[in-house]
């Protein structure tokens, strides 16, 4: 049960957001697929699933460190049909994810928190089951951006205005991903590489768009790994993720940031009707920097921590077993 569960939640972590307001990157959230087995077909049925995540830069948060605490909530619902074209189950999903960023302003400045919802994220899913407990699947999908995003600026504490909050949302981001998996012995190996391909470059309507300007977006590679083993109804084990952005110019919404890798550890329990896992993660690599107050350029490590919860809402009952019938020969 659990490593059906595990291929459900590698389904919930298609969808995400950035993890950080300051340094433009990937809408898919870097590491947001560690722990689960993104390879492996989901049984049919259907299973909502919520994925929460909070980050925080090394950066204080100030007018001069552009930094603050992040965090995304993803809302999933999917079926896993009974469709199993050349051997894959095609898999359908959709969520409305939702940034969250908190200031941390000291005691006697303005705090200024704001949610940023993301365009709606729709996808289709066509996993494999290979035999030998190896599994690959492959992603494609889109985030709405265009349609339901939320568009491009927020007005400070102060009063002024500051834009763009999040410039990938003025273009939707199209998704691809491919991933393998293997799951025997209680093991969950997993790897797998997610592409984020932007209308670039990318412009917010109205007003506020056309003050804006066109917006420069990064294409940009996602990658997550995963090493976990089951003690009876318990997991653990290593994780890592990272990302890779290709544009860093100064016309780049990614502007001298080539990205980020993350290392960490993840626990996980089965509790039979639904399974949680969390896992924390640190950065050992990253393109992020700031100012410190003496004016000094200091690298933005960011420290991750994660929760899921996976809960299957319908499973397609197995099939019956025929009734033996006794087995009459003529010679």
């Amino acid at each position: 049960m659990m490593k059906n569960w595990l291929a459900a939640g590698a389904v919930a972590l298609t969808v995400g957001m950035t993890s950080t307001i300051a340094q433009a990157q990937t809408t898919t959230v870097p590491g947001e697929q560690v722990g689960l087995a993104v390879g492996a077909p989901l049984p049919e049925g259907i299973y909502a699933i919520n994925t929460f995540t909070y980050r925080r830069p090394d950066a204080p948060s100030s007018a001069l460190s552009g930094s603050a605490d992040t965090a995304v909530n993803i809302p999933l619902l999917v079926w896993s049909t009974p469709f199993v074209p050349f051997g894959g189950r095609v898999e359908f999903l959709v969520a409305a994810p939702t940034v969250f960023a908190f200031s941390r302003n000291p005691a006697g400045v303005a705090n200024k928190d704001i949610s940023i919802n993301v365009g709606t994220f729709v996808a289709g899913v066509w996993a494999f089951d290979l035999g030998n407990n190896f599994g690959v699947s492959l992603l494609g999908g889109v985030y709405l951006n265009d349609l339901n995003g939320d568009r491009g600026s927020i007005i400070t504490p102060q009063g002024t205005t500051a834009t763009p909050v999040l410039g990938q949302l003025s273009s939707n981001t199209y998704r691809m991903g491919v991933a393998a998996s293997y799951t025997g012995d209680g093991w969950n190996i997993t790897g797998n590489l997610t592409a984020n391909i932007y209308d670039s470059p990318g412009r917010f309507p109205g007003q506020v768009g056309a003050a804006i300007g066109p917006l420069r977006i990064s294409d940009s590679l996602n990658f997550d790994l995963t090493a976990t083993k089951k003690f009876g109804n318990f997991e653990i084990g290593p994780i890592a993720y990272g990302t890779y952005n290709f544009d860093i110019s100064q016309a780049s919404l990614a502007a001298g940031n080539r990205g980020r890798f993350a290392i960490g550890g993840l626990i996980g329990y089965d509790f039979k009707v639904f399974t949680m896992q969390a896992y924390v993660a640190r950065d050992v690599v990253t393109g992020a920097q700031y100012a410190n107050a003496f004016g000094r350029v200091r690298d933005n490590y960011s420290t991750d921590g994660w929760v899921r919860l996976i809960v299957p809402l319908y499973s397609a009952a197995p099939a019956a077993s025929p009734v033996p019938t006794a087995l009459v020969r003529k010679y």
